[in-house]
């Protein structure tokens, strides 16, 4: 990687700073090879995942596949921007030869037959498979009060920088284990705030990217209608050239490095008052630095509480058809709802931090799809979700939205649960429309993120401002991460 003129992967400094486009370079200079990039990032995972517990299993094959990136280079047959690039991949995404089980010991006994599309889409363009990263047991959608970043099968994730705080979720080991240096890129998932808020929460890159635009296929699901797959990094050209290949025709995204993204932009700048007031004094600082950049900024208001009760209460009917059919394409777990409840009841290591089941059992004892309630409230939430954004942009004459991703991060409770707060994720998620969050600032050593919001597919806008903002804040900083959790920083 290129670091002061040279390559080198031999500190976690290094790892830090580098961008694949400038990993690539140092490839064709002959300085770095894919092995070497592999085996810096799995001895990082070796020294520090004991504190983070980021990452659940690691790929055998990590290594030989490196390999074959490399035999690829020196043939000039290298497949892309990606290949040889070490991914980490969210613990619901189905994985040929590795454990996808959704951080529940339901699944832990077997491996799923075949790759998730977007997993067939990485190994074709080259990625190296590192392995797999905690989550929110079940996408955070077993219980109400869950603890994010906890599952039976992985335990605790934690915040690198603050152990003892949350690394939010329920992507929390992709975003935690790419913000502790041990994998270029990771791909999480969202049906609302899964990828932007634990991106925002460690500090790093999250972008959900348009609904459909990434396929879901072979993705344990809360809602398939609603769930997105996404790439998470510590810059957003990353991101942006592994959306390029999770998602097909999508080149177009990458952004060049044009500070003229945020020139004569409209934003409506939303500051969620919730989340306090260190919170809106670092918003007042993101509005300067826009108007600094060119940008006009229109303060805005957003309306979500409605939303999020009727997201609330189309899900359950939505989980239990599509878990269910998820369930059928595994001989490995539970045939059904039921069988899961019964599973999680009767096994004492699925009840050891705050794990209640309510939001399985509101499932199990939900409406079918043709219900009139449930049908009712899904069609008065699709005419919500889209107006939510759309009459803002259009009222205000805006291009984007711009919001904090999430307030500084709480501390890790197993006696009492997440303390719960309104995300700003929910307009553009429920809405399916793209939102990138980049590092905007810290409340103590503590992560908060901005995240960039706009229309239907309007991803590549989203992603240019995104850029020219990182690029005008310097935001992020990378943590200093003991060797214990009980070690100073």
């Amino acid at each position: 990687m290129t670091v002061g003129g040279a390559c080198s992967c031999d500190d976690g400094s290094a790892l830090d700073r580098a961008t694949i486009p400038g990993l690539q370079r140092c490839r064709t200079l002959g300085c770095l090879d894919a092995v070497g990039l592999t085996e810096a990032y799995l001895d990082r995972i070796g020294r520090l995942d004991g504190v983070v517990r980021a990452v659940l299993a690691l790929d055998p094959t990590a290594i030989a596949q490196a390999a074959a990136s490399d035999r690829r280079r020196k043939a000039g047959k290298l497949r892309g921007p990606l290949d040889g690039i070490p991914v980490l991949l969210k613990d619901n995404i189905d994985t040929a030869g590795l454990p996808t089980t959704a951080g529940s010991r339901a699944l832990a006994r077997g491996r799923p037959a075949r790759d998730a599309e977007l997993v067939r889409r990485l190994r074709a363009a080259g990625a190296v498979i590192l392995g797999k990263a905690n989550l929110s047991e079940w996408g955070n959608f077993r219980s109400s009060g869950a603890v994010s970043g906890w599952s039976a099968v992985g335990g605790q994730t934690r915040n690198p920088h603050a152990p003892d705080r949350s690394p939010s979720g329920s992507s929390s080991g992709p975003a935690a284990g790419v913000a502790a240096g041990f994998a270029q890129v990771a791909v999480g998932t969202e049906t609302d705030g899964s990828l932007v808020c634990p991106a925002g929460t460690n500090g790093v890159v999250g972008v959900k990217p348009s609904r459909g635009l990434v396929g879901v296929d072979g993705v344990v699901p809360v809602c398939r209608a609603r769930d997105c797959a996404g790439p998470i990094a510590r810059n957003v050209v990353d991101t942006a050239l592994a959306l390029s290949v999770l998602a097909p025709g999508t080149r177009g995204l990458v952004p060049s490095d044009q500070p003229s993204a945020l020139r004569a932009a409209r934003i409506g700048l939303w500051r969620m008052p919730a989340y306090g007031e260190d919170v809106d004094r670092l918003m007042t600082r993101v509005g300067e630095l826009l108007r600094e950049r060119g940008a006009e900024v229109v303060e805005v208001d957003v309306e979500v509480e409605r939303t999020r009760d009727l997201l609330s209460g189309v899900l359950p009917t939505e989980f239990r058809r599509d878990i269910e059919d998820y369930l059928r394409t595994r001989d490995d777990g539970p045939g059904g709802l039921a069988e899961l409840i019964d599973f999680h009841r009767d096994d004492p290591l699925e009840r050891t931090c705050f794990a209640g089941l309510d939001l399985f059992e509101q499932s199990l004892a939900a409406p079918g799809p043709e219900d009139p309630g449930y049908r009712a409230r899904r069609a008065e939430l699709a005419r919500r979700a889209s107006r939510s954004i759309d009459d803002l942009l259009t009222r205000h004459r805006l291009d984007a939205l711009a919001a904090p991703t999430n307030p500084p991060a709480r501390p890790i409770d197993c006696r009492t649960g997440d303390d719960g707060f309104p995300p700003t994720s929910t307009p553009a998620a429920v809405a399916g429309y793209p939102s990138v969050s980049v590092p905007a600032g810290f409340v103590g050593p503590l992560p908060v993120g901005v995240s960039f919001m706009a229309g239907r597919r309007a991803d590549a806008r989203v992603l240019a401002l995104a850029a020219a903002y990182e690029r005008a804040a310097d935001a992020r900083r990378p943590p200093r991460i003991a060797t214990s959790p009980t070690d100073p920083v």
